[in-house]
């Protein structure tokens, strides 16, 4: 059955219109790597892995990940404490300076993901309202905001610090949708998240589209099933023409 064009987009913002968390592995190992030689027995591939295992088990949690990602510079100096006392190292200011280290190259690295901006300008061109839905703090995403000129491609712009609440929260699906002056049944959503913007978004009638940047296809642990799935953002624009 064919879906009726929508009269507005709602849209996540990283991983889905800017590329943020597929860089953070590579931008670990070169940060790690700076300071191998400040403390013996700091291997890079060591550390890779009780990092791993920390960060699984720090942003697992609903509300440390609700905590954290509204205090990100502090929440990466938790997981790499965490990650020294899997290591069985006692170094917390060395810990300290790997976090702010990588939270300063973490920014520096973001980019729009190949045709996102275009897609956007499309999108607003078939004369769709567009709001950007983003959990985080005001300051860092507004910041990307200005930076990649997006603010002038959505009618509306929601923060989760701003707004109060954040996603998967459904206030923040449905003042969106609200402040675009339409309803769930005529909005869809795009993101890269399972939760925030499939099963919420779809408990409320609105559409979802599902990005799957990593190609593997849903995980055999998902109890959601998205109205539609695509690759990145640029896709989008061949459920539009």
């Amino acid at each position: 059955m064919s879906r009726p064009r929508p009269r507005a987009i709602l849209f996540d913002l990283d991983d889905t219109i800017l590329e943020y968390d597929g860089s953070a592995a590579r931008v670990w190992r070169l940060v790690v790597a700076e300071f191998t030689g400040s403390l013996a027995g700091l291997d890079v591939e060591r550390f890779m892995a009780a990092l791993n295992e920390y960060r699984e088990w720090y942003w697992g949690d609903p509300e440390r990940h609700r905590r954290g990602r509204l205090d990100l510079p502090l929440a990466r100096r938790e997981v790499v404490r965490g990650t020294f006392d899997l290591l069985g190292v006692a170094a917390p200011a060395m810990a300290d300076e790997i976090a702010d280290a990588y939270s300063v190259q973490r920014e520096l690295v973001v980019r729009p993901f190949p045709g996102a901006i275009e897609t956007l300008t499309y999108v607003r061109a078939q004369g769709i309202r567009m709001a950007l839905v983003t959990n985080g703090t005001s300051a860092m995403q507004r910041g990307k905001i200005e930076r990649f000129g997006l603010e002038s491609c959505f009618d509306y712009i929601l923060i989760e610090e701003e707004f109060g609440v954040g996603k998967p929260d459904e206030r923040v699906y449905l003042h969106a949708i609200e402040q675009l002056d339409t309803s769930p049944s005529e909005a869809w959503i795009v993101g890269d998240n399972l939760e925030w913007e499939v099963a919420t978004p779809q408990r409320l009638g609105i559409f979802s589209i599902w990005i799957d940047g990593a190609g593997a296809g849903l995980p055999k642990t998902a109890n959601v099933q998205p109205d539609r799935i695509i690759p990145r953002l640029s896709a989008l624009k061949d459920f539009l023409r």
